[in-house]
């Protein structure tokens, strides 16, 4: 059930199965937003991760995507029609062992369930994940609460959280350098940051099939490994 009133949101882009700190902003929040209403950026981790491949070294997974125009929201993009059998080839170089088969065999069926929406897919594939790891899911799309385009970054945000009902703002650390205190305290916010994360940084694909689920929540829960 979502909250009518939460105290705390986040809102980030919604990544390809992120490194494990990324799910910190669904544990220490009452709502997570999907940050969908804004520019899919083509150089960022909304379409891709890393994983070691046979001989160990980390190589880019890229989900294949239909060509669209450069300022294509991230709620607009799509898959081709063969999107699933590419990702399928994509995925042979890449040894993904696993503790559980039937598990395993499950991860298998989401990651190449791939209907047109790549944002449905990106939205399922993070649910997968917290609930495998007993993390909250407590989730809306910024697209949602129908933000006019003319707010763009900071005030952008400032406008969703507060939409949504938020008295305090949390985001990743990096965000450090990006926002102003004051400019959300003026609109009834507190601003806050998770703190630098310590744990382990490769994409969950690879860990939600080779690792044990309560660890992996620990390490959320604590930041480090």
């Amino acid at each position: 059930m979502l909250i009518t009133s939460p105290t705390t949101v986040a809102i980030m882009q919604p990544y390809f199965f992120p490194y494990a700190g990324y799910f910190r902003l669904l544990t220490e929040s009452d709502l997570f937003i999907v940050y969908d209403c804004v520019q899919f950026p083509r150089r960022g981790w909304v379409h891709r991760n890393k994983l070691a491949d046979q001989s160990g070294t980390e190589q880019w997974l890229t989900l294949p995507l239909v060509k669209q125009p450069q300022s294509v929201l991230i709620k607009d993009m799509l898959f081709p029609v063969d999107a699933a059998t590419d990702l399928a080839e994509r995925l042979c170089r890449f040894p993904l062992p696993a503790r559980d088969e039937a598990w395993k065999a499950e991860v298998m069926r989401r990651v190449l369930g791939m209907g047109p929406s790549v944002l449905d897919y990106l939205e399922d594939t993070l649910e997968l994940v917290a609930r495998r790891l007993g993390l909250r899911w407590n989730v809306r799309r910024s697209s949602e609460f129908d933000i006019p385009d003319t707010l763009r970054g900071q005030d952008r945000i400032i406008e969703l959280a507060r939409r949504a009902g938020a008295r305090r703002y949390i985001n990743a650390p990096g965000g450090v350098d990006m926002y102003d205190p004051e400019a959300f305290g003026k609109a009834g916010l507190d601003l806050a940051f998770l703190p630098k994360y310590h744990g382990a940084y490769g994409s969950m694909l690879g860990r939600i099939l080779a690792e044990d689920p309560k660890a992996l929540a620990r390490e959320i829960a604590g930041g480090r490994a």
